[in-house]
């Protein structure tokens, strides 16, 4: 190990991270030096001291400006009259001209769902038994074909291309995954897996921790970690190769991005491409109305001149319940989904204001080595702190901001809680894509007997398009749609 290291980390108020440096093997020892090498320690200083800072200036009287309900001229509802269909227009002709890409964040596993795995490998319960994954897949897989339908482009000449941010636990998991299942009919080089990085977990006084004798703690820095994400190189092979590098390449010009875990998720909606194309945004975001009052969801809101997302402990109960006196809907009801737009240019900007923005604290409980004893601790009660970054935080630093209220029945139910929970559990994400599958067919003119299930590959229909073929049909035994012509089978 160099002693710039060892200097570099006493100069930072880190040196009792070497404090077990002379009783390691070898191995150990290159291991913590490697770990410590790759860990920018001065810019964990500077988080730790913006976070706490930031913390302290909001929790102050008057920390920050009052919060109130979004403008009416920054959202736009898919129930205008006459607009989703020009919206539509104009978002699939960008998907035609490849000028579109997807950003997934898929980093989390499925622990409260009872599964090590990856949420994305999980299966909901669907007669298919596809994955999240897979519905996802083979939604891009439809939409590229529409696409080409549309504006009359060659069969296989339009790309959507799919960027999959894992994270340390997942990455490997998710590629075999993917390689296992031939990537879902898609092209493999159209697939591009990569990794969001960590953070060292810190003692309240911002001392990094460490795990074991010759590891630091570290976690996900959050789903914020995105921007920096697309900035990192893809394998460590190629530094050059980004996320940012790759999309420039491809001359893709708008990117969606959303969380594996919603099943009803319009990958690449170009309903929303073309809103948010149409109103020039650089950044936008999807809300759904909120169910009730107090239902715990993040809302989009406005600050000064800015907008933000506060999250529901944040609001009084008399802001949760006040309501716009025109429509009588509630005043704060723009619920976060996260599912955002941005321009490539937007996101090749966002390290110039990075460093402007706060972490979150997260207080936990964290194991680690007592640095007197040299033994595991496993804490009763939160002793340090894990810093996190929110995708919404850029919301702020936003020129042009633009957000479009959708149907939440139609895109959004959540898989956060085991089996069973009764709320944004796998059967509740089961029960609404079935129910929306059923309304495809009966908008298509068909009608399903009551009792009866059917399930419609998304290969076959992307959003209740492509049906005609049911029209005056009466289906009466339950299964899945994998072709147009299996319709027959179930009617």
């Amino acid at each position: 190990m160099s002693s710039t290291l060892r200097a570099r980390y006493e100069a930072a108020g880190q040196a009792h991270l070497f404090k077990f440096w002379d009783a390691l093997s070898g191995a150990e020892q290159k291991a913590l030096a490697d770990q410590l090498e790759a860990l920018d320690i001065e810019r964990v200083n500077r988080i730790y001291k913006k976070a706490v800072s930031a913390e302290a200036e909001a929790a102050a009287p008057g920390g920050h400006d009052p919060i109130q309900p979004l403008p009416k001229d920054a959202t736009d509802s898919v129930k205008s009259d006459g607009k989703e269909a020009e919206w539509r227009k104009i978002g699939l002709e960008a998907i035609a001209n490849n000028a579109v890409g997807v950003l997934l964040m898929a980093g989390g596993q499925g622990t409260r769902l009872g599964s090590s795995a990856p949420k994305g490998c999980y299966d909901i319960g669907l007669p298919s038994h596809k994955s999240l994954f897979q519905y996802q897949a083979e939604r891009i897989a439809r939409l590229q074909t529409v696409a080409e339908e549309e504006f009359k482009k060659p069969a296989g000449t339009v790309i959507i291309p799919w960027y999959v941010m894992t994270s340390g636990p997942t990455r490997r998991e998710t590629a075999d995954f993917f390689a296992k299942n031939a990537y879902f009919g898609l092209d493999p080089k159209n697939v591009i897996l990569f990794e969001q990085g960590t953070l060292p977990c810190l003692t309240m006084e911002g001392k990094v921790l460490l795990d074991s004798k010759s590891h630091v703690a570290v976690a996900p820095g959050g789903n914020g970690g995105l921007y920096e994400a697309t900035r990192s190189p893809i394998s460590p092979d190629d530094k050059s190769h980004t996320v940012l590098t790759d999309l420039a390449k491809r001359k893709v010009l708008y990117v969606h991005a959303y969380c594996v875990d919603n099943c009803l998720v319009r990958v690449a909606d170009p309903v929303f491409l073309g809103y948010s194309i149409k109103k020039q945004a650089d950044c936008a975001a999807k809300v759904v109305p909120k169910s009730y009052p107090t239902e715990s969801v993040g809302v989009v809101v406005s600050r000064g001149d800015k907008f933000s997302v506060v999250e529901y402990s944040e609001i009084s109960k008399e802001q949760a319940e006040r309501r716009d006196p025109e429509t009588g809907e509630l005043s704060f009801r723009a619920g976060n989904i996260v599912n955002h737009f941005y321009t490539t240019t937007y996101l090749n900007k966002v390290e110039e204001f990075e460093e402007e923005l706060a972490f979150h604290i997260a207080r936990k409980k964290i194991p680690h080595v007592d640095l007197e004893t040299g033994e595991a601790v496993k804490p009763a009660k939160p002793n340090g702190m894990k810093l996190e970054m929110f995708v919404f935080d850029v919301f702020p630093y936003t020129e042009h901001f633009s957000v479009l209220e959708v149907i939440r029945e139609e895109e959004f139910s959540p898989l956060k809680n085991a089996p069973g929970t009764g709320s944004d559990d796998p059967e509740t994400s089961r029960r609404d894509l079935l129910a929306q599958h059923k309304r495809f067919l009966e908008k298509a003119g068909a009608t399903v007997q009551d009792g009866v299930e059917i399930e419609i590959s998304p290969l076959v229909s992307y959003a209740g398009e492509g049906l005609e073929s049911v029209k005056g049909k009466t289906f009466t035994k339950s299964g899945v749609v994998g072709a147009s012509e299996e319709f027959d089978a179930l009617a």
